[in-house]
């Protein structure tokens, strides 16, 4: 999403630029002592590169860090010291769509711009935000980053909080209340209580309480991580006793809209990491609001107008093909754009896989670090997006309703735009929009042929869309364009720190401890990698980043005890001997 503009002679001014490198692809506090002060040269410029607009549960899956301040040196600049810059935003990369490098220039000589950075964003022509939402996104109760960010915007971008609905080939099998209304009951309870199965009997329903023992003994370290990565998600919830029912038609469809495959090509640990995130960890999580427009309109717009009013400049027609390193000092010492090069000090890369993938490829620089190799392993997942108009107003009971277990490999979601989008509110005719995960039996389809499917999955969820005609489509296909969490896929993803001192990452495949997933990990990872600069420069205040809610006292206590019992078990003799 961000590259960096040619380092013209302008001394006393900090510099940050940011480009586009956007494909269609895909689009995860700070931990104290997160990088140890850089010993590389400080007069060498800053690059980092960032996306805004990243996946969530497809979607807003990359972010853009602000930017807290930057000096350099022991803060000493031609003899003045740098203020400290004021959160200068790099994007949020609120869908996985657009891929950003944002670059940053230190030079010797006064700050100019009251923030500390002259800030330059340069995309590949794509425009940032776009394409438009590619898969609507939901933005769920825990994302209090985001939500304190467009409070700082002073926009409301958001609807009132929403019910949802589940549906398989058989019609609705469950209806999500909003659990913030409901008396609060300790986790798992309240989510069993009060969401409405309708088809699936309860005794099923109690076979999902045995889960929770990996829940506790899930807790987002790299241990635990590497423990579950390996199995399943299948695997995971036969383990764990759960009734074919309830896995084949509400957690193994839940979960193939949540990580975008079937459960059989999931890993157990992103699905323990998301169901906990989302589901598990307290009532209210799973209650979310949906954007009452396009993202770009409503978000990604506002918020590029607030950086142009501290000196940030967009530019066109700019994509980051390669990095050019210094041997002397071990780091990034500028950004390519084609032909054109770009002096940085510190790089943020905040990009989706696939287009990191075509990067490295095509990087003499990327090409030869370990990290950025294992990066190839990675997979991503297609996505068809349609958007239907038809000729009558058809009810739909939830604005949006996901769906599988139509007999087809893929999972989708469908969204009454009616209710979610201000500008179709008034509209007599109903008009929706569905997306289609791991579509890879859709995408050689022709567009007639694409509409005959969609319109019979819609007609097994509700009926009336029998009888409705299409006046207008759209459809969209975005290959390689999701992460896939598949089984072993842990080991390939990358930290936030790299082996080149002064290059960093963000994104919601970015391995972190924060606990946040999609569009959330994302702004967290920016975030982040953002704090990691102002502590490579050693000048300049961190971003606050709001950490994931601490545990109820019970889950904290069990897995306490857990972690006890682990403890004393890897004391036994043979333990490590046997297959774990």
């Amino acid at each position: 999403m961000s590259s960096n503009d040619a380092v013209s002679e302008t001394p006393s001014s900090l510099r940050a630029f940011s480009t586009d490198i956007s494909d269609g692809t895909e689009s995860s506090a700070l931990e104290p002592a997160l990088a140890t002060p850089a010993k590389a040269r400080r007069d060498e410029p800053v690059t980092t590169t960032s996306p805004p607009q990243g996946s969530g549960l497809a979607g807003f899956r990359e972010a853009l860090g602000r930017w807290s301040g930057a000096g350099r040196g022991k803060g000493e600049l031609g003899g003045r010291r740098l203020g400290r810059t004021d959160r200068v935003a790099a994007a949020i990369v609120l869908v996985s769509v657009v891929a950003v490098v944002v670059v940053v220039v230190m030079t010797c000589e006064e700050v100019k711009w009251l923030n500390g950075f002259e800030v330059k964003v340069l995309d590949d022509g794509n425009g940032l935000g776009s394409p438009d939402d590619v898969c609507i996104q939901g933005f769920w109760y825990p994302y209090q980053n985001i939500f304190n960010l467009v409070d700082e915007l002073g926009i409301k971008p958001f609807t009132n909080w929403m019910k949802s609905a589940q549906y398989s080939d058989e019609g609705l099998e469950v209806e999500f209340p909003i659990f913030q209304d409901l008396p609060q009951l300790p986790t798992p309870f309240g989510t069993l209580l009060y969401t409405q199965f309708n088809r699936v009997p309860l005794v099923d329903r109690l076979t999902s309480l045995a889960l929770m023992a990996a829940v506790i003994d899930f807790d987002n370290t790299d241990t635990a991580w590497r423990k579950y990565d390996s199995v399943t998600a299948r695997e995971l919830f036969k383990q764990f006793g759960c009734s074919d029912r309830l896995y084949r038609d509400v957690i193994g469809p839940l979960l193939q809209v949540g990580l975008f495959a079937p459960a059989e090509q999931c890993s157990a640990a992103a699905t323990l990491g998301i169901l906990y995130y989302f589901i598990l960890a307290h009532q209210k999580n799973f209650d979310l609001v949906w954007c009452r427009g396009t993202l770009k309109e409503l978000i990604f717009e506002p918020w590029m107008d607030s950086m142009r009013t501290r000196g940030s400049e967009f530019l066109d027609g700019r994509k980051v093909t390669d990095f050019v390193f210094d041997e002397e000092t071990g780091c990034v010492s500028a950004v390519a754009c084609g032909d054109e090069k770009y002096n940085a000090d510190a790089v943020i890369l905040a990009i989706g896989i696939s287009a990191l993938q075509e990067l490295v490829k095509n990087s003499a620089a990327l090409c030869t670090r370990e990290e950025f190799v294992k990066v190839l392993n990675l997979a991503c997942i297609d996505v068809i997006s349609v958007k239907l108009r038809f000729d009558r107003k058809v009810i739909i009971p939830n604005a949006s309703n996901a769906c599988s277990g139509f007999g087809d490999s893929f999972a989708w979601t469908f969204f009454d735009l009616n209710q979610i989008h201000d500008e179709h509110k008034e509209d007599l005719v109903t008009v929706l929009q569905a997306d289609f995960y791991h579509a890879n039996e859709l995408l050689p389809l022709k567009d007639e042929h694409v509409l005959e499917k969609v319109m019979s999955c819609l007609s097994k969820c509700i009926k009336d869309f029998d009888t409705a005609t299409v006046t207008n489509k759209q459809i969209r296909r975005f290959p390689k364009f999701l992460t896939h969490y598949f089984p072993g896929s842990y080991k390939y993803m990358t930290r936030e720190s790299t082996s080149f001192a002064n290059l960093f990452m963000a994104g919601d495949w970015i391995t972190t401890r924060h606990g946040s997933w999609s569009q959330e990990k994302s702004y967290v990872t920016g975030l982040e990698a953002a704090n990691l600069v102002v502590d490579y420069l050693e000048d300049g205040s961190f971003a606050k980043i709001v950490p994931v809610e601490e545990d109820e006292p019970h889950i904290e206590a069990l897995r306490n005890l857990n972690r006890r019992f682990n403890e004393i078990r890897e004391q036994l003799p043979l333990t490590n001997y046997f297959l774990q």
